[in-house]
């Protein structure tokens, strides 16, 4: 595996951030280039890119914050070249404001991607549509849980205004991009997670339907919230960035964490960027800078301790909320993934509306709100 990363500005003026030995532009297979989406429609960096790796397929994503393999990005691109030696990739794309019947999109990823040599898909989704939930469900479906999936939902800094993303074109719209790697020679290792604190007794949800939340016991959810909020519950939505939701949808399964995305004042519903199921056990949280660092360095730990090599590329997706949270001591959860791993490994990632990634009870994926996931590659 040959890597190379670059910064391009919005004339479209690019600077090498890291590179491997006798890079050839010209063997690329795989370019991720992620960028704030206002950024993304002025510059159109595509040809530039296409110009760069010609013989790359170039996906591009708008992101809510850049991650580089020193620190955090804004206002520029970064751009991570990935030529594999020995594995082979496939892609497919989705546009879901033409068919958002998301079995048509399963179909298509089946299509085009499963065959048995499939050792792991990457999903760079848009995050102003799609229902995360139903999207990773269709495709845990059609891979009969077995293939791991990760990646993420596309950002909008903090505008939560629109969403777009792009395969070999310029970022639009509605589209979820797939990526298949293939061959044994590829490895992968995931690790999740999130350092938030839980407070309050854990509650069973009694009415909800898909991602909207109603009541929690005999309490409408809205209620129930503000009351623990306590002074913050003026400043809602907002303020819910600091107060997440811990859900289990049975009592075997993992707790993840669910972002509350809008409140409904009349109904007393708030809306998540994942479903909350009826009957699955709901708990608050909150916030330590400390343990949310500290989360980031274990997700690392996590994979040191299984894999066999040291990683080549590590893929870091963290939430909007965290960056929020974190503020100015955002680039630490970066910092410490760089600790584990060595300055050998090449990071590149962003911030994002949704995680996807395996977790310890679930193979294939999960949707995360406000965690940081990390997926390493290396080829053997």
């Amino acid at each position: 595996m040959k890597l190379q990363q670059v910064k391009v500005d919005e004339n479209n003026e690019e600077k090498i951030l890291f590179s491997t030995d006798e890079f050839n532009f010209q063997k690329a297979d795989l370019v991720l280039a992620f960028g704030e989406r206002t950024f993304l429609e002025k510059a159109t960096p595509f040809q530039k890119l296409k110009s760069l790796y010609p013989n790359a397929q170039i996906v591009i994503c708008s992101t809510s914050g850049q991650i580089s393999n020193t620190n955090l990005v804004e206002k520029n691109l970064v751009a991570t070249a990935i030529a594999l030696d020995k594995t082979t990739i496939k892609v497919s794309e989705i546009d879901i404001l033409l068919n958002s019947d998301i079995q048509v999109l399963g179909n298509k990823i089946k299509k085009d991607l499963l065959t048995d040599d499939l050792k792991s898909i990457l999903i760079i989704s848009e995050g102003s549509f799609i229902n995360g939930t139903e999207l990773i469900n269709e495709l845990i479906l059609q891979t009969n849980e077995l293939i791991p999936i990760f990646g993420g939902l596309a950002g909008d800094e903090y505008n939560f205004e629109k969403t777009i993303v792009g395969l070999n074109n310029d970022a639009s719209s509605g589209k979820i991009v797939a990526i298949g790697f293939y061959g044994d020679a590829i490895h992968f290792g995931f690790g999740s997670e999130g350092g938030w604190s839980d407070f309050g007794p854990e509650r069973e949800v009694t009415l909800s339907k898909k991602n909207i939340l109603y009541k929690i016991g005999d309490r409408y959810a809205l209620d129930l919230y503000k009351e623990y909020l306590g002074k913050y519950a003026d400043e809602l939505p907002g303020s819910s960035l600091y107060f997440p939701l811990s859900m289990k949808e049975n009592e075997n399964s993992e707790p993840i964490v669910r972002t509350i995305l809008a409140i409904d004042e009349e109904n007393k519903s708030m809306t998540f960027a994942g479903n909350i199921p009826i009957g699955s056990m709901v708990r608050l949280m909150k916030g330590n800078f400390d343990k949310l660092i500290d989360a980031s360095y274990n997700a690392a730990e996590l994979i040191r301790k299984k894999q066999k090599k040291e990683p080549e590329l590590a893929l870091l997706v963290s939430c909007v909320g965290r960056k929020i949270v974190l503020g100015n001591r955002i680039e630490e959860e970066i910092e410490v993934v760089k600790e584990v791993f060595g300055d050998e490994m090449l990071v590149c990632g962003f911030y994002s509306y949704g995680e996807i990634s395996p977790t310890l009870s679930k193979v294939a994926c999960e949707l995360h709100n406000q965690t940081m996931t990390i997926t390493t590659m290396y080829e053997s």
